[in-house]
């Protein structure tokens, strides 16, 4: 989906610390075939003070499993579960869409602890 034209309303910085986003790294990935659409089940390890979480992905069109074993990735771990199909979601892994709409993941440029905090 791409970006919209009409620019957000603003934020505090308050608002922005309210949103937990941390570095997990990718434990296991695997298809998803019960998502509407095309999508992975990750397990991502956000390090000792949060733990494992699970997500559903729609990030399959740039990567398959086997590349997002051990990748690092950028995670909200502060919203909700959300049912998705047979699975619970327990965080939101971030992207980018590109330019034909596929997500492209938002990651560290290199390595960090897990469970480090985005500021």
């Amino acid at each position: 989906m791409p970006d919209s034209p009409t620019p957000p309303a603003p934020i505090t910085f308050d608002d922005f610390l309210a949103v937990d986003l941390r570095v997990g790294r990718v434990m296991s990935a695997e298809e998803f075939p019960q998502a509407r659409r095309p999508a992975y089940i990750l397990h991502v390890d956000f390090g000792p003070e949060i733990g494992v979480k699970k997500s559903s992905a729609q990030i399959t069109v740039h990567y398959t499993p086997q590349d997002l074993v051990g990748r690092l990735v950028v995670g909200v771990v502060n919203f909700p579960p959300r049912q998705i199909g047979p699975i619970r979601s327990e965080c939101l892994i971030t992207g980018f869409h590109d330019a034909s709409g596929a997500v492209r993941l938002c990651q560290p440029e290199g390595e960090v602890p897990l469970g480090a905090r985005l500021l």
